[in-house]
């Protein structure tokens, strides 16, 4: 499994019910879009990865995620969208286009929550089929599952091994493993580490997440391993 799925893998935290005169900010609050720098092993700067959350006039949530990353001979642009219930953030759809290099693959997922069943299908390359997968309740795909991790976390609670879905499922685990001081922009900040563990059908490895103590409950940090070593995915706002 390449790094970028693993971002969207490692989930988690939420934000803290404060009172009504403080200025909330991020998710899930209000509109947010974070902007991270990734940090190939050995310190270089290859790219960057883009995540957003924007409410939806019914009352759901939008999320969306964007990767570039000007890796030799496979540069990877990928872009991935999710829309999900407001309340429960219950999946609703999941849209992923992946380009990595010559190749691209374009799937679109549709959840039914109701039947307890999800509908992938492959648009591109043409041909690719359709593949149904039966769902847990409320169940939730990998870039919402990040959203609905804050939004726990930030309650106090942390979110119990789940299945969740990005094109297969997956098995997820979190260990909060306490306060822990990184460096993030030049500066020393006091975040919650968390380790979450991610096994699939070709896949088993372990990321590490550092957030924020804001009431959004902001990832600052995000520690992937990879083949060669660990990309770092730092966040520059």
């Amino acid at each position: 499994m390449t790094f970028f799925r693993r971002i969207l893998l490692c989930a988690l935290i939420s934000a803290p019910l404060l009172p009504a005169a403080d200025q909330l900010t991020g998710f899930p609050f209000q509109t947010e879009t974070l902007h991270y720098r990734v940090i190939w092993p050995g310190g270089k700067a290859l790219g960057e990865v883009t995540m957003g959350a924007r409410p939806t006039p019914g009352g759901g949530w939008d999320f969306d995620m964007s990767t570039n990353v000007g890796i030799p001979l496979v540069p990877i642009a990928d872009k991935y969208q999710a829309s999900a219930t407001t309340f429960d953030l219950c999946s609703v759809t999941l849209n992923r286009e992946i380009s990595h290099g010559n190749k691209r693959v374009v799937e679109r997922t549709k959840f039914d929550q109701k039947a307890n069943q999800a509908m992938r299908q492959t648009v591109v390359p043409a041909g690719g089929g359709k593949t149904e997968m039966a769902l847990p309740t409320c169940a939730r795909d990998a870039l919402t599952y990040i959203y609905y991790g804050r939004r726990e976390m930030g309650q106090g609670r942390v979110p119990p091994a789940a299945k969740v879905f990005f094109g297969s499922p997956y098995e997820v685990k979190t260990n909060y493993t306490g306060a822990m001081d990184v460096p993030v922009g030049g500066k020393t900040k006091t975040t919650d580490k968390l380790e979450v563990s991610v096994k699939g059908p070709a896949s088993d490895f372990k990321v590490e997440v550092f957030y924020d103590r804001d009431a959004a409950r902001t990832p600052l940090l995000i520690r992937i391993p990879v083949t060669i070593g660990t990309v770092s995915l730092e966040l520059v706002r």
